[in-house]
């Protein structure tokens, strides 16, 4: 029973500060400590998510958001992965290639967004691609320095044992450099969606920002926050899968490993 217990406080334990958070803001707004005009109350913003779930609209938007964010995510984290483990793997083109990278990962990606329309017009592309490219470095910088922090001892023992190249990346660099690329998706998660709030506002007819920015039109703040607070949970529910995936695939490593598990 108490290991039950533990269980259960272990998972509600993240989500105090979230629900403590919407208390004060209830409670400033029921004594009026903040006009209902700049922040509507909670109840305010609940009764606005009900009105637009129960039209439709808030699953649609939901869905053109969350296939945007996918899209760029898996195009940018794909291009950052072999980038950080052939420069990981390879001095020649680390030194090729990684200088490069640094001096475009110094300019903010959504000060670009003049020339992607250029480039690309105001269709889905260019808010795929903004997404995409403010992945890319999150995911090249862990998965480099991952691939370059492996132990070199345990290296030169997979050779010992006669292992091949393709044996060697299987069986010791990806595993040793998996802790760091992991931390590099869950910071580029909340990349994506940072980016999606600003790129959902390009000529955009549909989508969570596009509901905020409509909202925004017709003055509803209830809708705007609203969106905001999805924003929010959908970046929250994606952290938390990619925490579950540590779990599950660095159940190995030390830092992972769950108190008492081995004598239970």
């Amino acid at each position: 029973m108490s290991q039950h217990l533990r269980s259960l406080t272990q998972t509600a334990l993240p989500w105090t500060g979230p629900v403590g958070m919407l208390l004060l803001w209830q409670a400033a707004s029921h004594y009026q400590l903040v006009s209902s005009h700049i922040v509507p109350t909670p109840v305010d913003v609940f009764r606005a998510g009900v009105r637009t779930a129960a039209s439709g609209e808030l699953l649609r938007h939901i869905g053109v958001s969350t296939a945007r964010a996918a899209a760029g995510f898996v195009l940018g984290a794909s291009i950052g992965f072999v980038f950080g483990l052939l420069n990981g793997v390879s001095d020649t083109a680390a030194r090729l290639l990684d200088s490069t990278f640094q001096m475009v990962r110094n300019v903010p990606h959504l000060a670009l967004i003049p020339l992607f329309i250029l480039w690309f017009g105001i269709d889905e592309r260019v808010k795929v691609y903004l997404v995409a490219l403010g992945v890319f470095f999150p995911i090249y910088l862990n998965t480099y320095h991952g691939a370059r922090t492996v132990d070199a001892g345990l290296i030169e023992m997979g050779r010992v044992y006669g292992l091949s190249r393709a044996e060697l990346f299987r069986h010791v660099t990806f595993p040793g450099a998996l802790p760091s690329i992991l931390v590099g998706v869950r910071f580029a998660l909340g990349i994506t969606w940072l980016t999606l709030v600003v790129a959902e506002t390009i000529a955009a007819s549909s989508g969570i920002g596009y509901m905020t920015m409509n909202a925004r039109e017709f003055l509803q703040t209830d809708v705007v926050v609203f969106g905001i607070l999805i924003y929010a949970f959908l970046g929250k529910v994606a952290d938390s899968a990619t925490r579950w995936l540590e779990k599950r695939c660095l159940a190995w490593h030390p830092a992972f490993v769950v108190p008492g598990a081995e004598t239970s």
